[in-house]
């Protein structure tokens, strides 16, 4: 197919291609377009007008951006840049570098503060696909590599593992091997472990951005207690036993209620100013709400919001940051799942968090100081396309 050039004006001549090449992938219960980092224009600023046009943004008449490849949740209006590491970040065992961007929908949000858990899974197999970092068969000690990657949006490094297979001369992901499930997508699939390294501090440099466990907000003259957490990216968590109480005589919480969204964006917008971040930027930080679990099969639960609507599943970086939240004693979900005993920093147990697409394992390890490590959980995906798509 014949690709048609599209000038953007920088600083230097840079031609930005339409249709310009992609791949669409599926990274645990999301969906996003990968693109190779020089297909774009250096200057970020430039790339509003690109990811608006994939994704079919902004879509004012009904949210479903059907004039993209956005599906109308966030969790579906998604794009990942990815490019080959430098020569400073391969000295450092970096393989890859990516940018997160969360598209809006109704509006022309270009969103690039926080990062996506669920995508980070697919960044090592897009960037071996793409030739940005390969590996010597002979040097494997078994049928999996490990593709550490940075993350600019946090300037994290995460390690992904997952399978591969000699082929072509070369080692290619393999993805189809049925491993493991999860919830929020059916089947089975490869098994592709996510390490996220030292997660403490993504945005606001602390873990504890508040150096408190547990904190206030002030909503319609109501002290509502919040744990302000940033690991991975920064979480506001609330119980819903609170919720209640500020939502009486209400004895469950609709989330889908105009008065609950409400209520919960306070409370987020609040947390934000708390946390030192713009309450402006819906991204960033999360909120989740947090219960405590009836049943042997999960240890909590978490309902999450995602640009201002319940998600589906839970945002991956959300469930990370409360796997490493409950072994952090006095915040809402170590005290939630403190019968576990697993506020103890030396313990790695996983945490089975239900959302509402069924149960994920997440864990942390801790070291002796106290200090995150690591955070770590078990994903899928799936090449869906690759080709080139309009803009």
């Amino acid at each position: 197919m014949r690709l048609s050039p599209k000038s953007c004006h920088l600083h230097r001549t840079f031609t930005t291609l339409n249709p310009i090449p992609a791949t669409f992938l599926r990274g645990g219960t999301s969906k996003g377009v990968f693109m190779n980092r020089a297909h774009l224009p250096d200057d970020q600023s430039q790339w509003g007008p690109i990811f608006l046009g994939i994704m079919g943004s902004p879509d004012t008449a009904n949210g479903l951006q059907i004039n993209g490849m956005g599906g109308g949740i966030s969790s579906l209006s998604k794009i990942c840049v990815v490019g080959p590491a430098s020569t400073e970040q391969k000295a450092q065992g970096i393989d890859a570098e990516y940018t997160f961007v969360q598209v809006g929908i109704r509006d022309t949000t270009i969103d690039l503060s926080g990062n996506c858990g669920n995508l980070s899974s697919m960044i090592g197999v897009f960037a071996m696909d793409e030739g940005f970092c390969s590996r010597d068969p002979s040097a494997l000690s078994g049928s999996t590599t490990t593709i550490r990657v940075h993350n600019t949006n946090t300037n994290k490094t995460i390690d992904t593992t997952f399978p591969v297979t000699f082929s072509g001369g070369s080692l290619q992901p393999k993805l189809d091997l049925p491993q493991t499930t999860m919830a929020g997508v059916p089947g089975k699939a490869s098994q592709i472990t996510l390490e996220f390294i030292s997660p403490a501090g993504a945005r606001t440099g602390k873990l504890l951005p508040t150096e408190k466990p547990l904190d206030s907000v002030n909503i319609h003259d109501q002290e509502i207690p919040v744990s302000l957490v940033d690991a991975t990216n920064p979480t506001v968590f609330v119980t819903h036993a609170d919720l209640c109480r500020v939502l009486r005589p209400l004895s469950l919480v609709d989330f889908s209620a105009p008065v609950s969204r409400e209520l919960m964006e306070s409370i987020r917008r609040a947390g934000a100013i708390k946390m030192g971040l713009d309450p402006d930027t819906q991204a960033q930080p999360k909120i989740a709400v947090l219960s405590p679990s009836c049943n042997p099969d999960h240890d909590i639960n978490v309902h999450a919001f995602s640009m201002g609507v319940l998600h589906k599943a839970v945002p991956m970086t959300v469930g990370l940051c409360l796997g490493v939240a409950a072994k952090v004693e006095g915040t809402l979900a170590w005290e939630l799942t403190k019968s576990m005993g697993l506020g103890k920093a030396e313990e790695s147990e996983f945490i089975r968090i239900k959302h509402p697409s069924g149960i994920v394992e997440v864990g942390a390890d801790f070291g002796a100081d106290g200090e995150v490590l690591k955070a770590k959980v078990v994903r899928t995906g799936r090449r869906i396309m690759k080709g080139v798509v309009w803009w």
